[in-house]
């Protein structure tokens, strides 16, 4: 692959940078703090081509290619991460899904509101009894006619109480994976109910929800894809999703850099900047390292989905080292800060916060290990 930028790849990530320092960087610590963003603004991201990234024009996106996917996550999560997850959810999960497996009838209801940002999606997979193990997930649809009626309870839901529709999972014949169907269900259905989770440790200003579903019907033409295929569909959202995540790791790890470098040359201790320090400069150097290869390893994922390639261990790579990473970072910048550090004055401590959970969903860096050993052995461990 050609790790040079293109003009428009380059000009992309100058107004999305420039967009959300002007609209997103003075605001995030308010947001924080009151664990929730200005919705207002997603129209605006909308309407800069955050919710099209990858959806064809005809459906009201912009096109663009995996690496520009990558640079736009990437800004976002430089930004503020709570944004980042709003976009990677409702755009990477969802709309990519509809595009995909979608029918052209539910391509034009649902992709011109998601990629303008004036409808959000949410992916209800997740639920209390099962993280990891999505394919013995118990949402039940059960056939009532020309309807599916679906009860059922999800958790951890990003964009559960703003979205629109909700891309669900549950499960419509036997046991396992192979039992489960998709469905696009509005979230205004009767039965259907959104509860926002409060006193998150990160990502505090995106709406992460319980769903309850009580006797929700919807019509079969709500199906997405094949009935059955629905696991299939899951996972191989989430492998795509893996490489946003990733992304918006790096955008950690790069915020965290710059915040270090610049604090180090302004602060003096001892008369001298930290920058003079040699183990300032040994944090520092490895924060500049992670973020060069983490970059790396999310657009060579990127770019095997372009070339139409398998990505899927590309991917687990990427989402492993980059999270890591994040965590890495956060934990570097607020030692280079020191005490002031610790306080919301700054954002390394909010950068640290959100990298944490970054480990965790879309795939535990455990279970990543595992994907990555499978791959290299042969022998899969799950078992």
């Amino acid at each position: 692959m050609n790790f040079q930028l293109d003009e428009d790849q380059i000009a992309f990530r100058d107004l999305a940078r420039e967009f959300l320092e002007k609209e997103a960087v003075p605001h995030r610590a308010e947001w924080d703090r009151k664990e929730s963003i200005d919705t207002a603004i997603l129209p605006k991201m909308g309407n800069l081509g955050f919710f099209g990234m990858g959806i064809p024009e005809e459906y009201g996106g912009i096109e663009g290619d995996q690496i520009t996917y990558c640079i736009g996550m990437e800004e976002l999560g430089r930004a503020d991460s709570s944004l980042r997850g709003v976009v990677s959810v409702s755009n990477g999960l969802v709309a990519r899904s509809i595009l995909l497996h979608g029918t052209e009838e539910q391509k034009h209801q649902w992709l011109p509101g998601l990629t303008a940002g004036t409808q959000i999606g949410c992916f209800g997979l997740t639920e209390p009894g099962t993280g990891s193990d999505a394919g013995a997930l118990t949402t039940r649809a059960r056939r009532d006619g020309d309807d599916f009626v679906i009860d059922g309870a999800k958790v951890f839901i990003t964009n559960g109480t703003w979205a629109d529709v909700c891309l669900l999972f549950a499960r419509t014949g036997g046991p396992g994976p192979k039992g489960i169907t998709a469905f696009l269900v509005p979230t205004d259905s009767p039965g259907f109910v959104a509860t926002t989770i409060h006193g998150k440790l990160g990502l505090r200003g995106q709406a992460t929800s319980e769903l309850s579903l009580s006797g929700v019907r919807v019509p079969a033409s709500a199906v997405l894809g094949e009935e059955g295929r629905g696991f299939s569909i899951a996972m191989s959202s989430l492998d795509k999703g893996r490489i946003s995540v990733a992304a918006g790791c790096v955008g950690i790890v790069q915020a965290c850099l710059e915040a270090s470098v610049a604090y180090a040359g302004e602060r003096e201790q001892f008369g001298r900047p930290l920058a003079t320090f040699q183990l300032v400069q040994d944090m520092i150097a490895e924060m500049s390292v992670d973020a060069d290869a983490a970059r790396m390893l999310t657009w060579r994922a990127a770019d095997l989905v372009e070339h139409h390639l398998p990505y899927g261990t590309a991917a687990s790579k990427a989402k492993y080292f980059a999270s890591e990473a994040a965590v890495r970072a956060g934990n570097h910048a607020i030692q280079v800060f020191g005490g002031y550090g610790y306080i919301d004055e700054y954002p390394v401590q909010k950068f640290l916060r959100d990298a944490r959970v970054m480990t965790l969903y879309e795939g535990t860096s455990q279970i990543q290990k595992l994907l990555i050993g499978r791959a290299e052995t042969g022998v899969s461990a799950f078992i």
